[in-house]
C-alpha cells in the first residue's frame, strides 16, 4: 500500500507528505470552514515500516511484471528464440511456457496491484490524505490504468517504478542522484532543458524587436495606454513617498541631526574673526556661549518646523509640481525621441540575446 511520504526528522505530521504537486492536492480556499480539508492522522512508526516493506515489495512484482512482458515480447521475435535454443534448449522451453501461459501469470500480477490501488485508495481516506475521498485514482491514475492487463497500458507500470522511487527517495532509504544511470539522464535532461528554453528566450525577444522596429510604435503604445493614464497615480505616490520618508529619517536622526548643526554652528562661531574679537571684551566668552546656544536652538526649530510643514498641503502641492515636471520631461516628446528610446531598447535585447544564447551547460560538464 502506497504510503506517500514518511516523517523527516523533526518534522511535524504535514511535513510526511511532499508538496503539493497536483489539483487533488490544493486545498479550495473558497470553501466554507468546517468543510476545509482535516490535517492528516499521525501514523506509527511501526505502521509506515510496514507501508516501506510493502512498497518494496510492490516495487520488486512490478519489476518482475515489466520483466516478463519484455521478455514475451521478445519471444514473439525468432533471432530471440533462437538465441535461446543455442544456449539451452531447456531455457527455450521455459521461454515457450511463460509465452503460453503469459495472460495468466500477468493477471496474478494485476490481483496484487488491483489489491494494492484498493487498499492505498482505504488508507488515503482513513489518513484524510487528499481533499476529497475520490481524488486518490484521478492522482495516481497510472496505477489503476497499469493495472488494466492491455498490451499499451501495461508500460504504465514504469510510472509506479518511478513514483516508489521518488517515496523511497523521500524516505531517505535510498539517494538516487548518486546512482550514475540518473546522473546520465539528469545531465542530457538539463541540457535539453536549456536548449528549448534558450530558444524560446530567444524568440521571445526576437518578436519584441520586431516589434519596437515595426509600425506598431511599442514605446508610444506604452507611454501613451500605460504611463500617461497613471501619471497622477504616480504622482501622488512619488510625494506621498517623499513626505514618509523625510518624516521618518527626522523622527530616526532627529539627535544626530541636531548634534551636527551644533557642531557647525559652534565651528562657525569660534572660526569667525568678529566674534574672536567679542570674546576679548569682558564677558564676551559667555555672550559667544550665549549666541552659539541660541543660535543652535533656533536652527534645531527651523529644521523641526520645516519637517513639520512637509505634510501640509502647500509642501504636497510643490512635490506634486516637481514630480509633474519630472515626468513630463522623461516622457519622449517627438517622433525623433521614440525611435531613440526604441533604438536603445532593440540594443539592449540584442545583449540579453547574447547572453541567453551562451550555452552554459558546456561549462558545467565539460
Amino acid at each position: 500500500m502506497h504510503q506517500e511520504d514518511s516523517p523527516s526528522e523533526g518534522g511535524t505530521q504535514r511535513d510526511r507528505y511532499p508538496p503539493a504537486n497536483s489539483w487533488a492536492d490544493q486545498p479550495r480556499s473558497d470553501a466554507p470552514e468546517e468543510d476545509k480539508h482535516e490535517p492528516p492522522r499521525d501514523i506509527p512508526s511501526w505502521l509506515e515500516k510496514c507501508y516501506l516493506i510493502w512498497d518494496l515489495i510492490i516495487m520488486v512484482l512490478v519489476s518482475t511484471s515489466l520483466l516478463l512482458i519484455l521478455f514475451d515480447t521478445l519471444y514473439l521475435t525468432s533471432p530471440f528464440r533462437d538465441l535461446l535454443s543455442a544456449i539451452s534448449p531447456t531455457l527455450e522451453q521455459w521461454g515457450g511456457w511463460l509465452h503460453a501461459n503469459f495472460e495468466t501469470i500477468d493477471l496474478w500480477f494485476v490481483a496484487v496491484f488491483v489489491f494494492d490501488v484498493l487498499a492505498s485508495w482505504a488508507l488515503a481516506i482513513w489518513d484524510r490524505r487528499y481533499h476529497r475521498w475520490f481524488f486518490y485514482p484521478f492522482v495516481h491514475w497510472y496505477d489503476v490504468l497499469g493495472c488494466i492487463p492491455v498490451g499499451g497500458l501495461r508500460l504504465l507500470r514504469v510510472l509506479r517504478i518511478i513514483g516508489l522511487l521518488v517515496r523511497l527517495q523521500r524516505t531517505r532509504l535510498i539517494d538516487i542522484r548518486t546512482w550514475g544511470i540518473y546522473r546520465f539522464f539528469y545531465k542530457y535532461y538539463e541540457i535539453a532543458l536549456e536548449e528549448i528554453s534558450d530558444r524560446v528566450i530567444v524568440r521571445m525577444l526576437t518578436d519584441v524587436q520586431e516589434g519596437f522596429l515595426s509600425k506598431g510604435n511599442i514605446s508610444r503604445r506604452v507611454t501613451d495606454e500605460v504611463l500617461l493614464p497613471r501619471k497622477q497615480q504616480l504622482i501622488d505616490d512619488v510625494a506621498h513617498r517623499v513626505q514618509r520618508v523625510l518624516g521618518e529619517s527626522y523622527a530616526q536622526h532627529r539627535e544626530d541631526i541636531n548634534t551636527w548643526v551644533s557642531g557647525l554652528i559652534h565651528r562657525a562661531v569660534t572660526e569667525n574673526p568678529t566674534i574672536r574679537s567679542l570674546q576679548r571684551l569682558p564677558m564676551g566668552a559667555q555672550v559667544v556661549e550665549a549666541m552659539d546656544e541660541a543660535m543652535a536652538d533656533v536652527t534645531s526649530r527651523l529644521i523641526r518646523e520645516a519637517v513639520i510643514g512637509i505634510r501640509s498641503p502647500d509642501f504636497r502641492s510643490l512635490i506634486e509640481e516637481l514630480a509633474n515636471r519630472t515626468i513630463d520631461r522623461s516622457v519622449p516628446a517627438s517622433a525623433s525621441d521614440y525611435q531613440a528610446l526604441e533604438q536603445v531598447l532593440v540594443e539592449v535585447l540584442d545583449v540579453l540575446k547574447s547572453e541567453v544564447k551562451v550555452q552554459r551547460w558546456k561549462e558545467r560538464y565539460y
